[in-house]
């Protein structure tokens, strides 16, 4: 079995554990553990990527992961992490938002396993907790806890100082859901570890006090670092909003790009947390962003390993080949869907395509109508210095005209002025 704790410790995935015996447990007899995944969308995205890989690095040390799907719990809501109440999910959006999860932990994680014992399971909270009755819930759970331990964790602390907020009890109530979880996963798996984010930590300490009242058998919680940006904002937003897992939402370009964009200050974390490579490959990678930052070499291994793993091989090399012609002429070569990944974040004007049919679109009147330049006069004088791109080509005539063959996929021209100003005409 391999040396998962010193694994752990050099990505910095250790933030918190309930005993200090845990890491020579991970080294020794084969743990069951599991992390839980709240369906409020249908689709993880990377925020949820770091405990996905946790579970994957358990499973390739031979122990046996647990991915929990929160059917159950998601009616609730997890006020962790939130500064005001959640918008309770329908039965029919919760569900549906449960189809898609499944499908997606399914890529990360070995469900038949080759009977070696270690096969993941997939498992969703609602098959136990919609059976509970109001009162057997509160006599096997609710008598172990006081309200004055409850109030004390920061989950619910952070909300009741806030006056103009406070708390319901229906999310009130969802700690005692989740150590509910931990102590059916403990009897029907013998599961004995809970995984999450730092934020969990109140929510998996009251999981093991229950098993030890209730089962008089010891259980332990792992927590990892919050992931943030350089800047210390959240993780997981773009600038056009989430990145999600899934290609629908998030192309494997956008995913590619996102990753490739990561600050110099924070893709070493990044390397550790995210990917899979070896120890000796990271720090190369780090005395590469140190010697070499302009090649962004850590950037490149970073979005290569992350899309790979969430979208396979073939993707990645479609992100790749769309990320170099960016500046290249290969930008031709895209089709439709990977072209507009690539400039989905560009200005965009729609032009008639009957201009380019009756030869009356001089490339310097749609220069100035896109606002790429202020005027047609600078048009011609930015063009003539060679400023100028159309379909990343560098155009030096003024007075060039656009024609039909300059489309790409039949109905776009990319427009660029000087290194990093693009514009995307749509045709129609």
């Amino acid at each position: 079995m391999a040396e998962l704790a010193e694994d752990l410790r050099f990505r910095g995935l250790i933030h918190q554990m309930t005993d200090p015996t845990l890491e020579e447990r991970l080294d020794g007899d084969r743990l069951t553990a599991y992390s839980g995944f709240d369906p409020t969308a249908d689709s993880l995205h990377v925020g949820h990527l770091l405990q996905v890989c946790n579970l994957r690095r358990l499973q390739l040390a031979g122990h046996r992961p647990i991915a929990l799907a929160g059917g159950g719990t998601g009616f609730v809501g997890d006020p962790g992490g939130k500064s005001e109440e959640r918008t309770l999910l329908s039965e029919e959006a919760l569900h549906t938002n449960l189809k898609g999860i499944h499908g997606q932990l399914e890529r990360f994680l070995d469900f038949d396993g080759g009977g070696s014992g270690s096969s993941a399971l997939l498992v969703n909270n609602a098959d136990w907790l919609e059976p509970l009755t109001l009162f057997g819930f509160l006599r096997e759970v609710g008598k172990h806890f006081t309200v004055n331990q409850m109030v004390a964790k920061d989950s619910v602390k952070s909300r009741l100082v806030r006056a103009d907020q406070g708390i319901s009890y229906t999310e009130f109530s969802y700690m005692l859901l989740q150590a509910y979880d931990f102590l059916h996963l403990f009897d029907a798996f013998g599961c004995r570890l809970q995984l999450g984010g730092s934020d969990q930590w109140g929510n998996i300490t009251t999981g093991i006090e229950l098993i030890r009242k209730v089962r008089h058998h010891e259980a332990w919680g792992l927590t990892t670092p919050l992931v943030l940006k350089a800047d210390g904002t959240k993780f997981g937003k773009s600038e056009s909003g989430t990145v999600w897992l899934d290609e629908g939402r998030t192309s494997p370009y956008q995913l590619y790009q996102f990753f490739f964009r990561s600050d110099d200050a924070v893709v070493a974390t990044y390397l550790r947390y995210f990917t899979f490579l070896s120890h000796d490959e990271i720090r190369g990678l780090d005395d590469a962003t140190v010697l070499h930052p302009e090649r962004r070499d850590a950037q490149r291994a970073l979005a290569r390993q992350v899309c790979t793993l969430v979208h396979g091989e073939s993707e990645t090399a479609r992100a790749e080949e769309a990320a170099n012609a960016l500046f290249g002429e290969e930008v031709a070569a895209l089709d439709e869907r990977t072209l507009l990944d690539v400039f989905a974040d560009a200005p965009s004007t729609r032009v008639s395509r009957g201009r380019l049919d009756d030869g009356s679109l001089a490339l310097v009147d749609l220069l100035a109508e896109t606002r790429l330049e202020s005027s047609k006069s600078r048009a011609r004088a930015t063009v003539g210095q060679g400023g100028i791109y159309v379909n990343n080509r560098r155009e030096g005539d003024p007075s060039r005209v656009l024609t039909t063959d300059d489309l790409l996929a039949d109905r776009y021209v990319v427009l660029r002025r000087g290194k990093r100003d693009y514009h995307l005409v749509r045709f129609g």
